[in-house]
């Protein structure tokens, strides 16, 4: 095991030190001053975008209010020129929407480190001792786990651990499950975005009595299949936090007897007559733990389930590919591509199956990326060998 990572201070003239947390793995910021209820939005947004952490010795409710006025801040940006007028004569749309794409992460990434140089420190046993603090022990200890000692993390990624175990309180309602609910874990990609879920929950079952959830997640699909009559469903994933979840919700479910979750690259052993998976949509390099929800680098887990498909279907069985084109639209991979994996991997398409996004930011019009995610589509591809 790694080593934890110490964030260091000066205070009152005495250095200090404790632990750092940062499940987005963000590296310990190495300039630090105290900040506190005096301290003006336009001095800690300046600190913040040069660098310079704030540990917070204030009112946490106020310590909200300035985390607040510096994220207004950093979303007064000027007005850009139409990216079409800038383009040149030789860029081709796709050129376009890919440098929009990367010229979004960047912006993203430093919003998200300038934002995040807002500091809490939390007491042994995720306790905060700072004046109208909330109770963050059960968000904390589901993402972090038992905290013996003192640490520090940000104010932002605290925010984000409150709002996690609300999400999994009440859980996400699934209309697919009869409005029974799945409840995600922290770091577990939660089911909002519906339509892949419908998608698996219309589509025509192939003959047979298993199915293969290859990267269950929450377990959503897993559900749906064993709601759908599939007598045994072997759900796979190998991040932990999603093992957890995915189990949880299984047993919640009454599908404990249907489903069973194990700990897998890719797939189980055996073949099945069924084999699903959905896969990150995007092609990439993810800047966090968090994003591998989102980014497949270099396409591996789509390329591992299409090539590994063949040899874990029974005869006459279906692979189910559940993917958003949305990656297309950006320019980050072709149609020609995705058609080339299939052929590659000796596989032949039976039937697609398309719905469009109901997701706010698909009308959003005012997001930067609007114009490939207004053309956005999800797809469910039937597979089958050649």
């Amino acid at each position: 095991m790694n080593e934890p990572q110490l964030i260091e201070w000066v205070e009152d003239g005495v250095a200090r030190s404790a632990r750092w947390r940062s499940e987005n793995g963000a590296a310990p910021p190495r300039r630090v001053v105290i900040a506190d209820d005096t301290t003006k939005a336009d001095d800690a947004y300046r600190l913040a975008c040069e660098g310079t952490a704030l540990l917070w010795r204030g009112d946490f409710q106020n310590a909200r209010q300035l985390l607040q006025a510096m994220t207004r801040r950093a979303d007064r940006t000027p007005r850009r020129a139409d990216r079409r007028k800038r383009k040149g004569k030789g860029e081709d749309e796709a050129s376009s929407q890919v440098q929009a794409f990367h010229l979004h992460r960047q912006a993203q990434a430093q919003r998200a480190r300038t934002l995040g140089m807002v500091l809490i420190p939390v007491e042994a046993g995720h306790k905060i001792s700072l004046r109208r603090a909330p109770d963050v022990e059960q968000a904390c200890l589901e993402a972090y786990g038992e905290a013996n000692e003192p640490y520090v993390t940000s104010l932002r990624e605290l925010q984000g651990l409150i709002g996690a175990h609300e999400w999994r309180k009440k859980g996400v309602p699934i209309p697919a499950l009869g409005g029974d609910r799945i409840h995600p874990h922290y770091g577990v990609f939660s089911p909002v975005r519906g339509e892949y879920v419908d998608l698996v929950a219309t589509a025509p079952l192939p003959p047979g009595s298993v199915a293969f959830d290859i990267g269950t997640g929450t377990g959503v699909l897993a559900a749906v299949l064993a709601r759908r009559g599939v007598e045994r469903v072997v759900a796979t994933d190998q991040d932990q936090r999603a093992l957890t979840c995915a189990r949880e919700n299984i047993t919640r479910l009454g599908l404990a007897g249907q489903v069973e979750v194990i700990e897998a690259d890719l797939f189980p052993p055996g073949r099945a007559p069924l084999v699903v998976c959905n896969p990150p949509w995007l092609p990439g390099r993810p800047s966090s733990p968090l994003e591998y929800a989102v980014y497949d680098p270099g396409s591996q887990m789509l390329r591992g389930f299409l090539d590994g498909l063949t040899h874990h279907l029974e005869p006459g069985g279906e692979g189910w590919l559940i993917l958003s084109d949305l990656a297309e639209h950006l320019g980050l991979r072709t149609r020609a591509e995705l058609l080339d994996a299939f052929e590659t991997a000796g596989l032949h398409v039976l039937d697609r199956m398309d719905i469009k996004p109901r997701h706010p930011r698909a009308a959003d019009s005012g997001d930067p990326l609007h114009e490939a995610r207004a053309a956005e589509v999800t797809s469910l591809w039937r597979l089958a060998p050649r």
